[in-house]
């Protein structure tokens, strides 16, 4: 299945939150990405049947091994694009977004050649 930047975000959020704590709900999603209950329960229902999270009898969130590869994959591209264009003279707050943004449709093979091109330089 082919994740839209919506579903990726979802499973980036998880993955922060459930670094930070180990048990999230989707209440927790919605209080950290400003969206509503029910735009919240559609995507966890999608991201479930997709095979990327699973929802206990509890309502707790756990990404699936699938799931957490792509949510450590976004937030590996969210961290390094940010560094890069904060050392490129980008302001944080504006770094922050624009990594937001490039981390779903970067390619691997340029972010790969970025992340190369910047550890060497």
């Amino acid at each position: 299945m082919h994740l839209q930047e919506s579903g990726q975000m979802y499973l980036e959020t998880i993955y922060i939150l459930t670094s930070k704590r180990s048990d999230v709900r989707s209440i927790d999603v919605c209080e950290y990405m400003g969206y509503s209950k029910p735009s919240v329960s559609r995507a966890v229902n999608l991201l479930k049947n997709g095979g990327f999270l699973l929802v206990d009898k509890d309502g707790y969130l756990t990404l699936t091994e699938e799931g957490r590869e792509v949510a450590e994959k976004m937030y590996e591209r969210h961290k390094v694009l940010t560094d890069l264009l904060m050392k490129l003279g980008v302001d944080e707050e504006t770094a922050v977004e624009d990594a937001c943004k490039m981390e779903h449709v970067i390619s691997d093979v340029s972010f790969e050649a970025l992340k190369k091109y910047f550890s060497e330089n």
